[in-house]
């Protein structure tokens, strides 16, 4: 498959020479198109010798000699049919004013009117440039137009600001450029339930038990099943978060609903996640009205909550089973005894201490421990990343009928 990748003048410039190799490693044929602020920062040549390709900079350019001709005023359609896919990466302020606009100054605009194929941008620019209402204007309107766009991401940027407006990471970009090309549909045959976020326990009306989970992690395995074409339910406690697009999805409130909706909506699954955080305990009886401030302090009696995981492993069938740890001290002798009592294929453990890896952060670092007594340590990456990695693993566990 053809890709056509647009490099725009902003100082990420420079990292569009790796993002070509990994596009060529997931076997992606690579033809990029240069602006003239782009060449200020990076040569053609740098770009000529990754792909092996001439590097497109000007709409009446000549392959031989830089003189206007009538094949090179035309070749942008020719581009345009050819390519299966336009990335702009980095896609500065000035470029995604064009685009949204409908301007066709120089061959990446033009070739953007002049495609057929899905488009993505991967915004970079400063982050004023990018909390603008123009350019945020011009992001729903490209949109609006079925554009993906890979939100920047969050660090210090070139000029000293903090916040918004980094290139997004390569992998995220190759992710996105897997889901539009369907490159990667290695789950379409299977039925995926994963839980998500914090379970409630309610102590009376207006009070309740819970923890601090996110439901970030539960929200990027439901993401990365769905773009690998697997069947997706998800079952959502406590979270902040809007559900994602195109995933079936149920809310619930404790863990005995919790424990309800997973033994209902996975019944037929193939594959169970549990990465909700389940209360352990709840209040063993819960107060019909609000409990007054008395003089004295106040005892609560606590019972324990359904062990969802034990009981789906003591049920497991064919079922891949993987379950979470979130542990403080003794992360693997915890996940350990945790994946040989629940009766689970896998066990996901990360230390909530360290940084990275605690509650409702974009990123983790975690220990997969398989059944077969094999643990794989992965270092600090994104969820969304992460979840893959659990995924690939996932993929050998199911039968071969499936997977």
């Amino acid at each position: 498959m053809r890709v056509a990748l647009g490099v725009s003048g902003g100082i990420a410039a420079y990292k569009a020479g790796e993002l070509v190799r990994l596009l060529q490693q997931e076997g992606l044929d690579v033809q990029v198109v240069m602006t003239r602020g782009a060449r200020e920062f990076v040569t053609p040549l740098t770009f000529a010798a990754l792909t092996g390709q001439r590097v497109i900079t000007d709409v009446f350019e000549s392959p031989e000699n830089g003189t206007p001709n009538v094949e090179s005023a035309i070749e942008h359609i020719a581009v345009a049919q050819r390519i299966d896919l336009l990335l702009v990466a980095p896609a500065t302020a000035n470029v995604l004013a064009k685009l949204a606009a409908g301007a066709a100054d120089d061959f990446l605009t033009t070739l953007y009117l002049a495609t057929k194929a899905p488009v993505i941008v991967a915004p970079a620019m400063n982050v004023n440039m990018w909390q603008h209402p123009a350019t945020q204007q011009n992001i729903r309107i490209l949109q609006e137009r079925g554009v993906h766009v890979v939100q920047p991401d969050e660090g210090y940027l070139a000029c000293g600001a903090l916040g918004p407006g980094r290139l997004a990471g390569h992998e995220e970009i190759l992710r996105t450029v897997r889901d539009v090309l369907k490159l990667r549909q290695d789950l379409a045959a299977v039925k995926i339930l994963v839980t998500a976020g914090a379970t409630c326990e309610a102590i009376d009306p207006v009070r309740y038990l819970t923890n601090r989970s996110s439901g970030k992690m539960g929200y990027a395995l439901a993401q990365a099943a769905h773009r690998r074409g697997a069947h997706v339910i998800l079952v959502v406690g406590a979270t902040q978060m809007p559900p994602p697009p195109d995933v079936d999805w149920e809310l619930v409130h404790s863990a005995e609903e919790m424990e309800h909706a997973v033994r209902q909506r996975g019944e037929d699954a193939d594959v169970i996640i549990m990465a909700a955080a389940v209360a352990d305990y709840r209040a063993a009886a819960p107060a019909a009205q609000k409990i007054k401030r008395g003089a004295s302090g106040m005892t609560l009696a606590l019972e324990s909550t359904p062990d969802i995981l034990a009981g789906l492993g003591r049920e497991k069938r064919d079922r891949v089973l993987v379950g979470f740890a979130a542990e403080t001290q003794d992360m693997n002798e915890h996940a350990r005894e945790k994946l040989r009592a629940k009766g689970v294929d896998m066990i996901v453990a990360n230390d909530v201490t360290q940084e990275g890896a605690g509650f409702d952060v974009d990123t983790n670092i975690a220990t997969l421990f398989l059944r077969d007594g094999t643990e794989l340590p992965l270092p600090c990456m994104s969820k969304l990343e992460l979840a893959d990695h659990i995924l690939d693993q996932v993929l050998h566990m199911l039968p071969v009928s499936r997977g």
